[in-house]
């Protein structure tokens, strides 16, 4: 499932159960356009949710966060952050990065 952030409650409410992928990404980064219609696709294939954040639009989480770099990847599991990842990932990238 794949899921728009537009505000700091809604994020908090999707994080805080199961795994959860979330995407901080800008509508005008060149390799978050890549990486959406991946995104997309693996959210058809993996029973997890996949949470996108706009930057620019939700900036306070962000902020929380301290993303200097988009696009930036974190994996949540139960509500707690257990990993980070930069830049532009293929599929098989993310499905490693999910199930480590």
């Amino acid at each position: 499932m794949l899921k728009h952030v537009n505000s700091r409650d809604e994020f908090y409410e999707l994080i805080k159960e199961g795994t959860v992928l979330v995407d901080f990404f800008a509508t005008w980064c060149g390799p978050c356009k890549m990486l959406s219609p991946v995104l997309e696709q693996l959210s058809e294939e993996v029973d997890i949710l996949i949470v996108k954040v706009d930057v620019d639009e939700v900036g306070v989480v962000a902020a929380q966060f301290g993303i200097q770099a988009v696009p930036t990847l974190m994996l949540f599991k139960n509500g707690q952050r257990v990993d980070v990842r930069m830049g532009y990932q293929n599929k098989n990238q993310l499905l490693a990065f999910i199930n480590q």
